[in-house]
């Protein structure tokens, strides 16, 4: 190499170096042009702004710990007595349905009896009205002046007039003679 071409080479490059500079305060010059005059108001309301993010920045801080700790209390304390209220509840539920099939069987027994007593009454009612038709038409004439009670035929009691009518043991009460008639 010539010692000319190291001096062109320095040339070049000063001259990139000069351009670059140029461009750059030109540029410099041009964002300066879009900058406001006075950057203190803007670096106010930046600084305003951050503070205001720092505050509501420390709110969200102590929001998460009162959330972390009211977490902390229901793992702690209200989730073991849910979960024995749970069980609690369980065996009630299970007492309740037992109940249930108690209630259930016992009404099917009493339909049971019912159906039994209706059965019952029915053929009472049909041996009750024989046995009255029997007795109405059997009839004793007085004697005399006495009368003759119906239930009495059954006894062979008389009463005669005047006659108290006492009840003794063997013979039908009044109760029963106007249940008879």
């Amino acid at each position: 190499m010539s010692a000319g071409g190291g001096w062109e080479e320095g040339v070049a490059a000063a001259r990139r170096q000069l351009l670059r500079e140029e461009a750059e305060a030109s540029g410099a010059q041009r964002f300066a042009l879009c900058l406001p005059p006075e950057p203190g108001e803007e670096v106010k309301e930046v600084e305003e702004t951050i503070d205001e993010m720092l505050i509501r920045l420390d709110e969200f801080c102590g929001m998460t710990d009162v959330i972390r700790n009211d977490t902390s209390q229901l793992l702690d304390e209200t989730i073991p007595l849910i979960k024995a209220k749970v069980v609690e509840m369980n065996n009630i539920y299970a007492k309740v349905d037992k109940l249930e099939a108690f209630v259930k069987m016992v009404g099917r027994h009493v339909s049971f009896l019912e159906e039994q007593v209706l059965q019952v009454e029915r053929d009472h009612s049909s041996v009750s009205h024989a046995v009255r038709r029997i007795l109405q038409s059997v009839t004793i004439p007085s004697f005399k002046n006495g009368t003759c009670v119906k239930g009495d035929v059954l006894f062979g009691v008389l009463h005669l007039p005047g006659e108290a009518q006492q009840e003794k043991p063997g013979h039908m009460s009044s109760r029963w003679q106007e249940a008879i008639e």
